[in-house]
C-alpha cells in the first residue's frame, strides 16, 4: 500500500502548514519507510511504535543543531513516520504502538497485512482519488509546477 500513505500524508501537511516551500519528498519517504523497514523484521516492530518515531525525531533534532535549513528538510521524515502510524492504524495494537513500555512485540503483523485485502484495496483507491484530485488542485498538469514538485518538492494550490 503506497498511494494511501502518500496522499494522506501530503494532503495533511499541506492543509496544516500551508508552507509553499515545504519539501514533500522526505515526507513521502517517511510515510513509506515504516512498512519497508519493519517488513524486514517480519512484522510491526520499531517504526510502528511511537518510541521508534520519537527516537527518529530526537535524532534529527540533535543531528541538525545549528543547521536550520537542513533541519527543516529532515524533520519531514519523522513527521511522515508519525503520519504513517496514524493512517495505518498502528495505535490499534497497544503492544506494538507503546513498545517497549508494554513488553515485547510478540508476533504482531504489519497493520497492512492484518487488514483484509478488500480494506487495503479501498484505501488504495481512496489514495488514488486523493492524488488525482491533487493533480488538479496543485496544477500538476502544468510541466513547470510538476518540475517544481520533482526538483524542489514544493506544492502550491491553484488559485
Amino acid at each position: 500500500m503506497f498511494l494511501w500513505f502518500i496522499a494522506t500524508s501530503v494532503l495533511t501537511i499541506f492543509f496544516v502548514f500551508r508552507d509553499p516551500r515545504f519539501d514533500y519528498r522526505p515526507l513521502v519517504v517517511g510515510a513509506l519507510v515504516s512498512d519497508l523497514i519493519d517488513v524486514g523484521f517480519g512484522g510491526a516492530r520499531v517504526l510502528h511504535s511511537l518510541t521508534g518515531a520519537v527516537v527518529m525525531l530526537v535524532v534529527v533534532m540533535l543531528a541538525t543543531i545549528g543547521r536550520r535549513a537542513r533541519r527543516k528538510v529532515l524533520l519531514a521524515v519523522p513527521i511522515g513516520v508519525l503520519l504513517h502510524l496514524v493512517f495505518d492504524g498502528a495505535f490499534a495494537s497497544t503492544e506494538v504502538f507503546w513498545w517497549p513500555f508494554t513488553g515485547g512485540f510478540g508476533d504482531a503483523p504489519l497493520p497492512v497485512v492484518a487488514r483484509s485485502m478488500w480494506v487495503n484495496g479501498v484505501l488504495e483507491l481512496a489514495g488514488a482519488a486523493m492524488l488525482w484530485w491533487s493533480v488538479g488542485a496543485f496544477g500538476l498538469r502544468d510541466p513547470v509546477r510538476r518540475r517544481r514538485l520533482i526538483q524542489l518538492g514544493e506544492l502550491t494550490q491553484v488559485a
